[in-house]
Order: structure tokens, then C-alpha cells, then sequence
């Protein structure tokens, strides 16, 4: 079974298939740390080098700017393995579990290598944002910054030292006036062919002949967290009390604007999933309350799960991190089937979740930064992983990105105990 069958099924709660064997993914400087500890290093994670979709290499400007200084980033080939880079402590790599590519990050393929994971999903190719992108124009830089304006209009400051993950400092739409001209400039909905790549042919052919997931969405696509990344947080809390039309009519316009672009991609390919970003919750519970999502975030999850679902697309997830307990009814409300990375380190209780949810889609529930508290709470954590994989419909893996104060000893022992709780529950 490919990992394509494998996700399908898992995800139709089929109790004859064992779960995909994911990790959601891992801080840069874990990875490094693994590889002074004995992962062999045969696959360096490759940042990509150029400017693709928003979606795809939104930061690469950041990542591969202190190879800039050397050849122009502009001109370089997207994916190729022309130099090893050092990876950013800060940087995530991708373990699987998500789409890829997605937001510059590389893909992981020692540690996938190591314990025999499964394919990870991969995201279409298409512009799924703003057409034609922004320029990227570097502003300033120190020995400490580099500040400079992203592909997406957002102007960023990248920390070298830390090599975090790039702070956004201003954004694109302030207002009606600004709003209006990136409705007008660069989310139109007369030029959808325009989106689609040069090599559009040669994905097609790629996505029908797969072995992997497909997915449509992913970030920054989502009701709350397009908004976010478009307006900061701050901005974005005032307007749903002080401009609450403004912000209907921007859903409202981004909700054609993806339902037009899925639906030709559609006439091309099969897509197995829908990803959806919102990070609408932090540790203790969400950024904003139920009667907010349910006002400005549920009739426009229905519009596209109803699409979804018409067109045989049975699996459409939220990607929120922190503790949206609160919030899952509403999810489901708008049709949503699944949910991730079910962030126990926030407070998260995955068996009270799929007692009280008994249909919904799970992945994650792995308490990430306790792997490195050894042997006796790795066991104990399991345990409810195992009580999980035995309902079905769950995909377990780290809450999110693995953090660098877990050894890789501590790791192996996780990874290959969960690799062996998942073959037991299942027997293809």
C-alpha cells in the first residue's frame, strides 16, 4: 500500500490499515544536533534557492540570503542541489505529515530514511495567493538584520544571528483603499489561467501518477490566519469590532478567489486533501472567542468544505497549534474533518477529544519537548497513543516542530517504539 492509499484510508477510520509513519517536523538546529549524534547524513536538507509560489518559498529571501552574497538569488534554480546551506537553527524542516513544499522550508529525508516513514504529502503547485507576487527588495542590513519586503508584500525583519523564523514588521492591507487595490492588482478573478506554472503539463502528469497525497490550501490559506498574515494580529483584532464589512468582503472575495482556482486545477487532477492554516489558538485557548468564528470564519468554511465534498474531496483538515478545545465544534460546524497537530504541550487532551468527537480526523497529540525527559515518559505518553491508534482515523507524530534539547538517542527510542505501536494496529 502507498502512502497515498495508506492516508486515505487511515483517514476513512479503515481498522485493517496501519497509520502513516509521520513526523510533523523539526527545528534546523535539531537536525544539526542529530547529526553530530549519529543520524547519518546522507540527504542535507536543501533550502530552496528562488522564489516560487507565496505558498511554496515565502521566506526563501530570508533563508538563502548569505548564499545571495555569493551568486544572485533571483537567478538561481528553484530545488536544485547546487551547495549545501547551512540550515538556520530557526528554520523548520519538514518530517512528512505537512504538505511540501511550504513557506522555503526543506524537506527531511535522513530522518524519514532512518526509520522507514511513509511519502509525504505534496502541495499543487499553483499560486493560490497573490498574482503577480511582489519584488523583493532588501531595505536595509546591519551585521545583526536584514530588513527587507517579502514576496507577499510584507516587510520583514530577519534576525541572523538567531535565524529565527522572520518577524513581520508592516503589512499590505491597512484599509478599504489598500484592500481594494490588492483586490484589483492582485487577487483578480478574470486571469485564473495565469496562476498555473510553465510546467503545468509535467506536474499534471507527476500528481496522476503519484504515490503520495495531493493537497489544495495549506499556508497561508485559512479564515483567521490569511487575515493575520495580510494584517497582523493587532489590526486584525480591532477591525472585527471597528470594520467588520471590510473583513467579510475580504473573506468573502478569497473564498471565490480559492474556489475558482481549486476548480481548475480539479479539471486536471484528483486532490485527496485540503489543508487549511488558522494557528487561531495559543497555549490556554484561542485568539479569538466562538462567536467571532462563528460570525466571520463558519459561513466561509461551509462555502468550501460544500465544494469540496461535491467534487469527492473527503478530507479537509485545520493546521492550528495551541489549545482550540473551544473551537472544535465550530470546526466541525463548517465542515471540517480533521484537525492538527492536537498540541498536547498546550494543554490539548486527544482522549477526551476522540471520546467526545468519535469522527474526527486526528494527527499529532505528541507531547514534543517530554521525548527528551527519557525512556519513563516516553513509555507513559505512548500509552495513549496506543489507545488512539486503536479507534482509527489518527495519525500520531510531535505536536510540532522537535525541539533541539531532545537528544537523538532520546528520539530513536520514541520513534522506534510509535513505529511499532502503529504496525500493530493494523495489518496492511
Amino acid at each position: 500500500m502507498n502512502s497515498r492509499e495508506r492516508f486515505l484510508e487511515v483517514m476513512n477510520f479503515n481498522p485493517d490499515v496501519r497509520a502513516c509513519k509521520w513526523e510533523f517536523g523539526y527545528w534546523g538546529g535539531t537536525i544539526k544536533r542529530w547529526y553530530e549524534e549519529g543520524l547519518p547524513e546522507k540527504n542535507y536538507p536543501a533550502i530552496a534557492t528562488k522564489p516560487a509560489t507565496i505558498h511554496s518559498t515565502v521566506f526563501t529571501t530570508a533563508w538563502a540570503h548569505e548564499w545571495r552574497k555569493t551568486r544572485n538569488l533571483f537567478e538561481m534554480t528553484y530545488g536544485e542541489r547546487q551547495r549545501k546551506i547551512e540550515l538556520p537553527d530557526g528554520i523548520a524542516v519538514w518530517g512528512g505529515a505537512l504538505y511540501w513544499p511550504s513557506q522555503g522550508f526543506p524537506l527531511d529525508l535522513d530522518v524519514a530514511n532512518y526509520f522507514g516513514m511513509d511519502k509525504s504529502t505534496a502541495l499543487v503547485q499553483v499560486e493560490q495567493l497573490l498574482y503577480p507576487m511582489f519584488e523583493p527588495k532588501i531595505l536595509d542590513e546591519n551585521e545583526k538584520y536584514l530588513n527587507y519586503v517579502d514576496i507577499d508584500g510584507i516587510t520583514r525583519r530577519f534576525q541572523k544571528e538567531e535565524g529565527v523564523i522572520p518577524t513581520s514588521m508592516s503589512w499590505p492591507i491597512e484599509d478599504w483603499d489598500s484592500w481594494n487595490e490588492a483586490k484589483h492588482e492582485r487577487l483578480r478573478l478574470d486571469n485564473i489561467s495565469d496562476r498555473f506554472p510553465a510546467h503545468w503539463p509535467e506536474l499534471v502528469e507527476a500528481y496522476n501518477n503519484r504515490d503520495y497525497p495531493l493537497a489544495l490550501g495549506g499556508f497561508p490559506l485559512g479564515f483567521f490566519g490569511t487575515l493575520v498574515h495580510f494584517m497582523g494580529y493587532m489590526n486584525l483584532f480591532y477591525y472585527y469590532y471597528d470594520h467588520p464589512d471590510l473583513i467579510h468582503d475580504i473573506l468573502q472575495h478569497l473564498t471565490n478567489l480559492w474556489l475558482a482556482i481549486w476548480e481548475e486545477v480539479l479539471s486536471y487532477v484528483e486532490v485527496d486533501v485540503i489543508h487549511i492554516w488558522e494557528d487561531i489558538s495559543a497555549t490556554k485557548d484561542s485568539m479569538v472567542g466562538p462567536a467571532t468564528v462563528k460570525e466571520f470564519m463558519v459561513p466561509y468554511y461551509k462555502q468550501v468544505t460544500d465544494f469540496a465534498k461535491g467534487r469527492g474531496i473527503k478530507n479537509i483538515l485545520v493546521d492550528t497549534d495551541g489549545n482550540c478545545e473551544r473551537l472544535i465544534p465550530l470546526f466541525l460546524e463548517g465542515g471540517v474533518t480533521g484537525l492538527y497537530p492536537m498540541e498536547v504541550s498546550a494543554g490539548m487532551d486527544v482522549v477526551k477529544a476522540r471520546q467526545e468527537y468519535p469522527q474526527l480526523q486526528m494527527m499529532g497529540g505528541v507531547p514534543k519537548s517530554d521525548i527528551a525527559l527519557g525512556r519513563r515518559r516516553i513509555d507513559e505518553f505512548l500509552e495513549d497513543v496506543d489507545f488512539l491508534l486503536a479507534q482509527g482515523g489518527y495519525i500520531p507524530f510531535g505536536d510540532h516542530l522537535i525541539p533541539p534539547e531532545v537528544p537523538w538517542k532520546e528520539f530513536m527510542y520514541y520513534r522506534e517504539k510509535l513505529n511499532r505501536l502503529i504496525d500493530k494496529h493494523g495489518q496492511v
